[in-house]
């Protein structure tokens, strides 16, 4: 197994950095081994904030759908599973920024927006691409997209399931800042300090009362995210979408 999370500490900022090589595809192992070292971090009354980063170029390229029993899953409900996983990192307790270089799709995307902010680069491309694997979106998107951009803005993302550059997310407030591939670290270091240099026991209360109920309101969205991809797991179009995306060509879609 290829999935790794490391976490270094520098005063009161913990820099996650997690990986799964060459495309940082989403595994449970891997969001389950992200969801513990945040309960780990908040349970460090000394850290305030965390930094969530991808190692490599690519922040998550989305779960790999097409590994044998759904990516490394000890049951028959893979998707289950991870979900699962998600919702312990949705419940952190301590602000966390994303840093996002490279592509964020599908569930890679899902992963960033469980944070409280993001910082990108240029070349960071975002995208809920479901909708060209004949898929339903996941990981709680169908709650923490509209809620960022707004629901129109949504629905142009899920039903175009095209990839957007940074600077309009930007824009639309989906990412927070845009900085260069040279200057990121600095950016993202330099933001996460201006928030860790607060009393922790207001950053902590003030984000438990800007979150109230969105963890249960997340719960319910992925339950019925998850049940709608049971059964598209089922269709044609399914296949269809996951041969069409790996070829890198358009889909021919029936409806079934």
């Amino acid at each position: 197994m290829s999935e790794s999370v490391t976490v270094i500490i520098d005063g009161d900022i913990a820099t996650l950095t997690f990986a799964n090589p060459p495309l940082n595809f989403a595994t449970i192992r891997l969001i389950k081994l992200i969801a513990d070292n945040l309960e780990e971090i908040d349970n460090n009354s000394h850290i305030r904030v965390v930094v969530l980063k991808s190692a490599g170029d690519i922040f998550c390229a989305g779960a790999d759908l097409q590994s044998e029993n759904g990516f490394g899953a000890e049951s028959n409900d893979p998707l289950r599973e991870l979900y699962d996983q998600a919702l312990r990192i949705y419940a952190a307790k301590k602000p966390i920024v994303a840093q996002v270089r490279g592509a964020a799709i599908g569930a890679g995307l899902g992963l960033a927006l469980t944070a409280d902010f993001r910082i990108a680069t240029p070349k960071a491309r975002f995208s809920a691409n479901f909708a060209k694997l004949g898929f339903h979106p996941g990981f709680g998107l169908t709650y923490t997209v509209p809620k960022l951009v707004g629901e129109q803005r949504a629905a142009e993302i899920f039903l175009t399931a095209e990839r957007y550059k940074p600077d309009l997310l930007q824009q639309w407030g989906m990412v927070d800042i845009v900085a260069t591939e040279d200057s990121i670290d600095d950016e993202t270091n330099g933001f996460a300090q201006k928030i860790a240099s607060n009393a922790p026991l207001s950053l902590l209360s003030t984000r438990e009362t800007l979150r109230i109920g969105m963890l249960e309101r997340v719960t319910q969205s992925i339950h019925r995210e998850h049940s709608v991809q049971i059964e598209l797991f089922k269709t044609e179009d399914f296949n269809e979408g996951v041969r069409s995306v790996n070829e890198r060509r358009s889909g021919y879609f029936t409806g079934q």
